[in-house]
């Protein structure tokens, strides 16, 4: 998208709820402070019996994906409200995690960035990963060695990505810059942590250490 300056900036639409708040921890009677969020309707057969209970026990309809998120106080929602994208506003920045998109398993110079062997016909090391360790001592191959393997589908976290658009009706968050995963994946999506720390810290006013 552009702005009024006419600068270009990569932005990504998120369809962000609505959630269902199904329950409520508080520190007096769980030890510590969350809330249970729900989202997505799914039949009753798709999910186990101990969930099917655990949903009839809330009074609530079976959800396909269900996470707790923790707090440091004790949350004002009550099981049965519903968050919508109005909680945030244009402006704030966001933590958004989710799964990176799944490579299979890749060889070290895709995986790792190797440099890769000559390419000419006759060099006869192209890709492979040659040496890992040496022979008489210590007769093994260090811990953490970079070496082909299974690559991606990993849980990253972006942090401080600013919202750019927000969308009511359509419960959409036009957010700056990408997010983990592919088209259609699910995130976590939270108030910025550092960025509010950071805007904290500026509010309080320090000390002279002048003499």
């Amino acid at each position: 998208m552009f702005d009024k300056q006419g600068r270009l900036t990569p932005v990504t639409v998120i369809e962000a709820g609505p959630c269902s708040v199904l329950a409520t921890k508080t520190k007096d009677k769980d030890g510590y402070c969350a809330t249970v969020f729900g989202y997505e309707d799914v039949k009753e057969s798709k999910v186990t019996k101990p969930k099917k209970g655990w949903f009839k026990k809330i009074k609530s309809s079976p959800k396909k994906v269900v996470r707790e998120m923790r707090s440091d106080v004790n949350s004002t929602d009550k099981p049965g409200d519903s968050v919508l994208v109005t909680s945030f506003k244009v402006g704030d920045y966001l933590d958004i995690s989710g799964f990176s998109k799944g490579k299979g398993f890749q060889g070290g110079v895709k995986r790792w960035k190797w440099a890769g062997g000559e390419s000419g016909h006759g060099s006869m090391f192209h890709r492979a990963p040659g040496s890992i360790g040496a022979s008489s001592y210590p007769s093994r191959v260090f811990k953490g060695q970079h070496l082909p393997g299974h690559m991606g589908s990993v849980k990253r976290t972006v942090q401080s990505i600013r919202i750019m658009i927000i969308d009511e009706e359509k419960n959409l968050l036009v957010v700056e810059g990408s997010v983990p995963g592919h088209k259609n994946t699910l995130l976590v999506i939270k108030h910025a942590k550092k960025r509010k720390a950071k805007e904290e810290a500026q509010k309080t006013p320090e000390k002279s250490k002048g003499k």
